[in-house]
């Protein structure tokens, strides 16, 4: 990823957009959304959410213990829902941007000298 956000940061945002979620529910999400294209590590994923907590994008909404064990709940920011719609966009118009130049390299080249036209 080439926008303000890395790939972590990418992630846990979209899995927090569709709601309030805790650590291992993210994991799940993002393994879903990305179609098992990205998982993060458990440690990356901890590191994350306390970096993206500090800087404002995501919000700590809770903790309850469940089966002896601190759960800790998440949900994305107005600051956090900004930075992701900008970081869609930005990735929208670098795909359009490689669509139109992928779109001329099919195209054939009937300035060049050997240039085959069918």
């Amino acid at each position: 990823m080439s926008g303000t956000l890395n790939e972590s940061s990418f992630w846990i945002l979209t899995a927090l957009a569709g709601g309030r979620r805790h650590g291992y529910a993210i994991m799940q999400q993002i393994a879903t959304s990305s179609g098992g294209a990205f998982t993060p590590k458990v440690t990356t994923l901890y590191a994350a959410l306390e970096r993206l907590t500090r800087s404002g994008e995501i919000i700590v909404d809770g903790e309850e213990i469940v089966e002896g064990r601190a759960r800790r709940y998440f949900r994305i920011s107005d600051q956090g829902s900004r930075a992701l719609s900008a970081e869609i966009q930005a990735m929208e118009n670098r795909l359009k941007a490689a669509r139109k130049v992928a779109s001329r390299m099919a195209e054939p080249d009937i300035s060049s000298p050997g240039a085959v036209i069918a």
